[in-house]
């Protein structure tokens, strides 16, 4: 699956999940996406569910941003390094948590290590119904 089809898969469930709380705040969407109840209520929406397994070692993580509005990635590579290797994913604020997968010709984001989107606190700041116009800066 490449990144782009990945993307477009994400915004869907997320706008799925989304269409059965439109009556609700925003404080009440955000505690409806913490991992937990995720978990139970939204079992398709990420395949780590089925095993009750979080993707980020934390107390308190929240799937509203499934993904990073940081991350930005370029299925066709951003450029190639010097030992012809494609990069095809960056974290975009450069975090001190993140790392990179680097592989025989490719490279990619490591975002495992970082926790920055799965805070009650940066979701609010950057809360928008849409998961799309959160998202909007992560194609390059």
């Amino acid at each position: 699956m490449t990144y782009e089809e990945w993307f477009l898969k994400q915004g869907e469930l997320h706008a799925n999940v989304m269409k059965k709380l439109t009556n609700k705040s925003k404080d009440e969407i955000i505690e409806y996406f913490k991992f937990e109840n995720m978990v139970k209520n939204e079992p398709d929406f990420c395949p780590l569910y089925k095993d009750n397994k979080k993707c980020h070692d934390m107390e308190d993580l929240n799937c509203y941003l499934c993904a990073c509005p940081n991350f930005r990635f370029k299925d066709e590579g951003f450029e190639k390094t010097a030992d012809g290797k494609t990069l095809y994913s960056v974290c975009n604020i450069n975090s001190r948590d993140g790392a990179q997968y680097i592989g025989e010709d490719y490279i990619h984001q490591n975002c495992s290590g970082c926790i920055v989107p799965h805070r009650a606190k940066y979701i609010k700041k950057n809360f928008n119904t849409n998961w799309f116009e959160v998202m909007k800066d992560v194609r390059s």
